[in-house]
């Protein structure tokens, strides 16, 4: 039994900013990588970040130095700030965690439910 929530989604104006938080619960041995994706209506799942069990980061081209990734591994948690929001950004977010759970016998990727962002003004 693991899960992963996605909080924090909600409607913002051009411009704002909102941070995104991802939990994971349940018998977790370790996380390794987390990351951020994000879905528009009639649009594919697109890589947003990535982060490392140690800190390492990767973004997306396009959203380099507006959006920050970062973790908590105390809490096990994942969040995304967003900055300079356009309405382009609206989106499903899901955050994803590499996890070894109990029981599994190996490494797999888990998939939060998503959480809305709507940027309008």
């Amino acid at each position: 039994q693991v899960q992963l929530v996605e909080s924090g989604g909600g409607l913002v104006q051009p411009g704002g900013s909102l941070r995104l938080s991802c939990t994971a619960s349940g018998s977790i041995f370790s996380i390794n990588d987390m990351g951020w994706h994000r879905q528009a209506p009639g649009k594919q799942r697109d890589l947003v970040a990535s982060i490392t069990s140690d800190g390492s980061t990767n973004y997306a081209d396009s959203l380099k130095g507006r959006f920050t990734i970062s973790r908590d591994n105390a809490k096990k948690t994942v969040y995304l700030e967003m900055n300079s929001l356009r309405p382009e950004d609206t989106a499903v977010y899901y955050c994803n965690a590499v996890m070894w759970v109990v029981g599994s016998g190996r490494l797999k990727n888990y998939w939060g439910q998503g959480t809305q962002v709507t940027v309008s003004s």
